[in-house]
């Protein structure tokens, strides 16, 4: 009768710890497919604000609001047959009317201030948006640009993203370790 006892005690330990653990899986998967996830940088097209192999976090609740911001840097799925994941700055949300012209980028008829750009950068204009052509973005989608505007493939070669195919709003990168740093 004891022994009896300890197999169904033993059998329902083990239940509980296989509960638990589905349990916890299943946490963390719905936490990261709609809070918060990881993401590498593949590439140069956001230096030198992001450089290649830096590992990035990315929250996912502004998707869930629309509440995306111009200057954010978000990532999104680039709908090439591979599925990349693009990192890009946000430039213009809809409604806003953006311009390139003489090198630099005009929203809704003033220039941006760049900061964020490596000093004397020119950005020219791609097969989308040419030089001296206005664009208006249109509502539920954004346009986007690389910092790195010499090599970025961005709005300006193929155009505004749905906000349906963004995957985040990079908050924070948190490697390498000694260039940590909080994002808007």
């Amino acid at each position: 009768m004891r022994k009896e006892k300890k197999i169904k005690s033993i059998g329902a330990e083990i239940r509980d710890y296989v509960l638990c653990i589905g349990i916890a899986i299943v946490i963390a998967m719905l936490f990261r497919t709609y809070v918060f996830a990881k993401e590498n940088v593949d590439g140069s097209s956001m230096m030198s604000t992001l450089k290649d192999r830096d590992v990035t976090f990315v929250e996912k609740l502004s998707l869930h609001s629309k509440s995306i911001k111009r200057g954010e840097i978000v990532t999104f799925d680039s709908g090439n047959a591979a599925h990349d994941i693009f990192v890009k700055r946000v430039i213009g949300i809809g409604g806003d009317k953006i311009e390139i012209k003489n090198g630099r980028v005009y929203r809704n008829g003033e220039e941006l201030n760049e900061s964020y750009l490596d000093k004397d950068t020119y950005t020219q204009g791609g097969s989308f948006l040419g030089e001296n052509k206005k664009y208006k973005v249109p509502q539920g989608y954004i346009f986007v640009m690389g910092d790195n505007r010499k090599v970025s493939y961005d709005s300006r070669y193929f155009g505004p993203v749905s906000l349906k195919a963004l995957n985040g709003h990079v908050i924070l990168r948190a490697y390498p370790f000694n260039k940590i740093k909080l994002f808007k």
